[in-house]
């Protein structure tokens, strides 16, 4: 037996140290995370993001050619021709509107697996597609009701002050136009101050377990003193994928838009120009499509980061997450998960010093200053430990012996002095 524990390898490291980490750390991050699980990141998100595509483009088309069918058997430029156009017109775009609410609820799906895998990749670990959805499935519904329910406050307040503008303008034209500015002015500030307040619903109604008035309040506390950080995080991932998407699609719009005069420049109707125009638009659409899945993966990424990094500031959770990593490593089982150990723990600063002399120095037992000009007090005799009964007296301590005179002259031990 050995009084030494057993040696036992390193701990893994996950994609972010466990320990505070800043801006450039969650950015770089958010990027990274996409090599460590691809197949449930970026793999999921595309087949989820097409399979929505392509529900939406169908269910959009078969209403489109339902609603304009009818203008075949009317005559263009009569009233009813009119009607039914605008009607097909107004009914086509609730239907844009309603569907595309309905394929975001799909990207709900694709966030909550993502931030399920990242939280495993902090603690270095890789789960499954099925291991993300058993985490995410009890809290699948509410997070589901959220963003129904962000969708729905954001429509009515953009149908209240819609309304109050189109009243004002049928009253008076400048004055609806004014009040349009104004408002449109004062929804950009407090959406994206909302957005940022927000930013964290999502990560702690997975990684907590709780619901949405909860997972809203921890939200807001922990972006508390980080709100410039997270504002930051979200303006430049949406920058940056707005572009990219913006130099995939501009392109293939004006080669799309020319297609005919190259294929076909004589304005004969040829089968070849019309494939041709097809096949560019689908590239288009598969690159855009795979641009807003990369946006979706990275988006959610930096969420669990911050999430991470603003708990381990105001609750340390890094201490947790390296106890749960040691203890996993070394083969403990049953372990509690570390994100929802000290979830809203709070730490009381260690009081600071008492200054000497001040009157908490003094009832703590620090003496007083003296004066400035006082002498220095003696310090009182100390009296001699008593010893125990038939112990040998104490040696007396030996005299400070001097240098010789003479360098090269000592005397050996125990010679009288001058000898």
């Amino acid at each position: 037996m050995t009084a030494y524990p057993a040696w036992t390898p390193a701990s893994r490291a996950g994609i972010v140290p466990l320990h505070p980490y800043g801006f450039g750390t969650i950015l770089g991050r958010s990027f990274v995370a996409l090599r460590h699980n691809p197949r449930v990141l970026l793999g999921f998100a595309l087949v989820v993001q097409t399979v929505a595509y392509l529900i939406v483009t169908a269910a959009l088309a078969a209403v489109a050619v339902a609603s304009f069918a009818r203008l075949d058997t009317l005559v263009p430029g009569s009233d009813e021709f009119d009607a039914v156009l605008t009607g097909s017109v107004a009914l086509t775009g609730v239907a844009a509107l309603v569907l595309g609410a309905l394929a975001g609820t799909l990207s709900v799906l694709v966030q909550a697996v993502v931030v399920a895998d990242v939280a495993a990749a902090v603690v270095a670990q890789k789960p499954t597609l099925r291991d993300a959805w058993r985490h995410v499935r009890p809290v699948f519904l509410p997070l589901l009701g959220y963003a129904l329910l962000t969708l729905l406050a954001a429509t009515v307040v953009l149908a209240v002050l819609g309304g109050i503008a189109v009243l004002a303008g049928l009253a008076l034209l400048p004055l609806g136009i004014v009040l349009g500015v104004l408002f449109a002015l004062g929804l950009i500030p407090l959406y994206l101050w909302l957005a940022t307040k927000l930013f964290l619903v999502p990560s702690a109604m997975i990684l907590e377990g709780v619901g949405i008035r909860r997972a809203i309040a921890r939200s807001w506390v922990l972006t508390r003193r980080r709100f410039w950080s997270t504002f930051g995080v979200i303006v430049i991932i949406s920058l940056a994928f707005g572009f990219v998407a913006q130099v995939i699609s501009f392109p293939l719009g004006l080669l799309s838009g020319g297609i005919s005069t190259i294929v076909a420049p004589t304005g004969a109707d040829d089968p070849s120009s019309l494939v041709a125009f097809v096949v560019i638009q689908l590239a288009g659409q598969i690159g855009i499509l795979l641009v807003q899945c990369i946006a979706v993966v990275v988006q959610s990424t930096s969420a669990v980061l911050v999430y991470v990094d603003a708990r381990m500031r105001v609750e340390g959770l890094d201490h947790d997450l390296a106890a749960y990593v040691e203890a996993r490593d070394a083969g403990a089982s049953g372990l509690r998960d570390p994100f929802r150990v000290g979830v809203g723990r709070t730490f009381t600063p260690a009081p600071a010093w008492p200054a000497p002399g001040s009157p908490a120095a003094t009832a703590s037992g620090w003496p007083a200053p003296p004066a400035p000009g006082a002498p220095q007090a003696a310090a009182p005799p100390q009296a001699p430990a008593p010893q125990a009964p038939g112990a040998p007296p104490a040696a007396a301590p030996p005299a400070s012996a001097s240098p010789p005179t003479d360098p090269t002259a000592w005397a050996a031990p125990g010679t009288p002095p001058g000898s």
